[in-house]
């Protein structure tokens, strides 16, 4: 028993270690590819912007669909994970609580899918980045990873795929269409939606004033 103790002990060290390292690489360096794009049957087309080649639009829009407390929390929305999981055990459509932060280093380190092993890693992942990182450079990296489309990854080869220009200067309605689309890109139009994604759209491109008036982005422009 004592050396597999050992050896338990020897792997989660060594774990940790890695994906400390990992994590202050991706810090300055860009991610070069994800696990989900190279796992994509449609390949992949992407191609990094710093944040400041991204318009601010695009931000104010993520935080107005996907996560409101982008810059209140710890990397965790603890309400929203309870208020999800209450919901669940009800049944339906499947509801998710995960923030920006979880997303990010879901998209960056880990896979879609596996569950609450999957789960753990991500709560690790999450953390890490979150003290190492910053909120800015989440925001930055999940702007540059998260599927945009089919076989698209990121801001700019969603906004030159969709509307055929820069990622620099997207409009409150591009923004808010593309922010509409993030969880199921490839079932969602962002170019002339209609029904639930055209509504849930407009939403979202009412939610920027209050992100804007409340200073729910001031942690991305401070």
């Amino acid at each position: 028993m004592r050396w597999l103790l050992t050896l338990l002990a020897k792997i989660v060290v060594g774990f940790a270690a890695l994906s400390l390292a990992l994590v202050l690489l991706f810090k300055f360096v860009p991610p070069p590819v994800t696990a989900t794009m190279l796992m994509d049957e449609n390949g992949y087309t992407k191609d990094w912007q710093p944040l400041a080649g991204i318009d601010r639009n695009l931000v104010t829009a993520v935080i107005a669909a996907e996560d409101g407390k982008f810059c209140s929390h710890d990397g965790f929305d603890r309400e929203a994970i309870e208020d999800a999981l209450a919901h669940n055990a009800k049944g339906g459509r499947i509801r998710g609580g995960s923030t920006i932060s979880q997303q990010t280093a879901k998209n960056v380190f880990l896979w879609q899918g596996g569950g609450y092993v999957r789960k753990g890693f991500e709560a690790w992942f999450t953390f890490l980045i979150e003290q190492v990182w910053g909120k800015r450079r989440i925001m930055e990296v999940y702007l540059n990873v998260a599927e945009t489309g089919i076989g698209t990854y990121g801001a700019e080869a969603g906004a030159q795929r969709y509307f055929q220009h820069s990622a620099a200067r997207l409009t409150r309605v591009e923004a808010a269409r593309m922010a509409a689309a993030l969880p199921q890109p490839k079932q969602r139009a962002v170019v002339n939606p209609t029904g639930f994604t055209r509504r849930y759209g407009n939403t979202i491109a009412a939610r920027m004033a209050v992100v804007r008036r409340e200073g729910l982005d001031a942690c991305v422009y401070p």
